[in-house]
């Protein structure tokens, strides 16, 4: 994964690693079940709810990238506070009804980073790299 400079630039990166929306709305419902959890557990001074709050937060978002997106969570391989505050932010921007947007950002910030590769298949040998198109 490449370093990035700011939170914007890592934050569309995360997107495009959600760029299903079925990945984010499994998100979005294992951080508000996870949240749920957290509190109960808070209220009702039962310490097992509250560590089962990151179990129930991240178990299925975890799944869902493999699952899903066919990828590997942000989180294991980047900023782990950056990946909390970016699946935050995607959280909110679906709760403010923009998940739409989300789509838009994560396919352009894929196609991005399609359109860096050559065209056609790219094959190493040798050090030396050969394109056929």
């Amino acid at each position: 994964m490449a370093k990035f400079e700011t939170f914007e630039a890592f934050f569309r990166f995360y997107v495009s690693q959600h760029s299903k929306p079925a990945t984010r709305w499994v998100h979005f419902a294992s951080t508000h079940a996870g949240a749920a959890l957290g509190l109960l557990g808070i209220v009702r001074r039962r310490p097992l709810l509250l560590l089962a709050a990151p179990v129930a937060t991240y178990g299925p978002a975890f799944l869902s990238h493999y699952l899903i997106e066919k990828n590997s969570p942000v989180t294991f391989s980047g900023n782990v506070f950056w990946a909390m505050r970016g699946d935050l932010r995607m959280i909110t921007t679906m709760w403010r009804g923009h998940d739409a947007e989300l789509s838009r950002m994560a396919h352009e910030e894929l196609d991005a980073a399609v359109g860096d590769e050559p065209d056609g298949i790219t094959i190493r040998i040798n050090d030396q790299t050969a394109a056929a198109s």
